[in-house]
């Protein structure tokens, strides 16, 4: 016979009689067994003997104080979940109960529904612990120290790329979308080459002003505008024999690239002010989230420079065309923190990890490394878990159902833990009824038809088209032919309703 599920033990710590009666009731009525305990040293002994799944404890009590209750259970038992008690809402209260590594606090008088809630939440908080397992890297440390991470197939392209040009001095250009980790890329570049003894210096080109980028790069000679009271070396100058590293080469303004275009050719460059030519031995790598074929197009971008930078290109995926790799980057993440910040959080539980890799990461990698970031911050184990995880991450609708075999640092069990697709709603029960099994997009054209036909518009395709145009234009970064491709146009149709709109030169 299969065994009979474990009904989870509550301790309940309080000098009140009545909170204790109280509480043992509403928890009891739920099937939990209660234990009770009225002052903290009467409860530390009680958990010594044998620690519950949960506590409830009070934090103005006699003797010792519920803050120094909670401070030694947690070397008696870091895992277990302490629920603080109080009558006193303040701010300090709240801050010192999550400071010290309560799982949550509670007001009195008590809602029983929401001691209830409480109480199954933190119970479900130990069975994903539980089941986050022991921790096991996914990652070997030569993964580690490059610093780019992922094993999908989208990202070995990359790397035999890199392992191609590194060896010569050829030009790369690095695109892909914000996040994406073109910089490491760079590195990575920079770092299997002839040059990496020597430096290897990052511009970002988008975060200097254009009256500045020109000094910043090549340098200036005293007096050669207001301001320049001595001479100063640029970048080109600083990394000669190295390799630079040009960021959002997009956002350079024209007599620029003219410059830049001179040190591709020539190699060579002047100082501002200055008549003197000075010749540097450098590698470029330039990088953009742009799309410079389209600027070329406009003349916004130099088409000779655009060729003499693009001689060999590295696409880096966006974050959610390789799912895949979530579990890999996580561990790396985590490893990471622990090593540089001294948080020690190993692991991410089934469900959590689940939630991780559904989603679509607008901002790519290092939109997943802040969320990664604050989890472990606030998570109160040595695991992340669905409630440390930001509200408009847990919350967040998915468009693609996570990859199988996604659990990091978790058991094997755990680890073939399939991702359910995500539940939207029930789209069978219409308030008619009669609309079963309709789908998202039909439910989104209904209620626009309605809102517009309401308001008496008079264009409703051409209202729609526009929304369209202009939203998938802006999602693509202005890049016109990502933009065609996303919505089925031919790039000769998007450029006539992209100057229909005024949206486009």
């Amino acid at each position: 016979m299969p065994a009979e599920p474990k009904t989870s033990t509550i301790l309940v710590i309080d000098d009140d009689s009545e909170i204790r009666y109280s509480l043992d009731r509403v928890l009891a009525s739920r099937g939990f067994k209660v234990q009770t305990a009225a002052s903290g040293e009467e409860g530390l002994e009680v958990v010594k003997g044998s620690p519950p799944d949960v506590v409830f404890l009070d934090i103005r009590m006699g003797g010792i104080s519920g803050i120094e209750t909670l401070q030694h259970l947690r070397g008696i038992a870091p895992k277990m979940p302490i629920i603080l008690m109080t009558a006193y809402g303040t701010a300090q209260t709240a801050i010192e109960a999550m400071k010290f590594g309560a799982f949550d606090y509670i007001m009195k008088p008590f809602d029983p529904d929401r001691v209830i809630s409480l109480a199954e939440g933190a119970v479900r908080a130990v069975e994903d612990m539980n089941r986050a397992g022991d921790y096991e890297s996914l990652l070997n440390s030569d993964d580690y120290e490059e610093g780019i991470v992922g094993h999908s197939p989208a990202m070995q392209e990359v790397f035999k790329i890199i392992g191609q040009v590194a060896a010569s001095d050829v030009t790369v250009l690095v695109s892909g979308e914000s996040g994406t980790g073109k910089e490491l890329i760079a590195r990575c570049v920079w770092q299997h080459s002839h040059r990496n003894r020597a430096d290897f210096v990052a511009v970002n080109c988008a975060a200097i002003p254009d009256n500045l980028i020109e000094s910043e790069l090549f340098g200036h000679e005293k007096g050669s505008f207001t301001g320049a009271t001595g001479q100063r070396i640029g970048k080109f100058e600083q990394c000669d024999r190295g390799t630079i590293f040009l960021d959002e080469i997009g956002d350079m303004a024209l007599s620029t690239q003219t410059k830049i275009l001179r040190v591709l050719q020539e190699g060579e460059i002047q100082r501002v002010g200055g008549s003197e030519t000075i010749k540097v031995d450098i590698r470029v790598i330039a990088a953009t989230n742009k799309g410079l074929e389209d600027m070329v197009e406009e003349k916004t971008f130099r088409e000779d420079l655009y060729y003499r930078l693009n001689v060999v290109r590295i696409r880096v995926p966006p974050l959610r065309e390789r799912k895949e790799d979530i579990p890999e980057i996580v561990d790396y993440m985590l490893q990471m923190l622990e090593k540089e910040r001294k948080i020690k959080v190993r692991k991410v539980s089934p469900e959590a990890l689940s939630i991780l890799c559904a989603c679509q990461w607008p901002g790519n990698v290092r939109e997943l490394e802040n969320v990664v970031y604050r989890s472990a911050v606030v998570a109160q184990g040595d695991a992340i878990l669905i409630k440390d995880l930001p509200e408009e991450i847990a919350g967040r609708p998915v468009e693609t159902p996570a990859p199988e075999h996604v659990a990091v640092s978790t058991s094997q069990e755990a680890s073939e833990t399939k991702v359910a697709d995500p539940v939207v709603g029930d789209a069978s029960k219409t308030e008619t009824g009669d609309q079963a099994d309709m789908d998202p997009l039909g439910q989104a054209v209904d209620a626009l038809y309605a809102e517009l036909k309401r308001v008496e518009s008079k264009s409703l395709l051409r209202r729609l088209e526009r929304e369209l145009v202009e939203r998938a234009f802006i999602d693509m970064g202005n890049n016109q032919a990502r933009t065609a491709e996303l919505l089925g146009m031919t790039r000769t149709t998007l450029k006539k309703r992209l100057q229909e709109y005024g949206l486009a030169k």
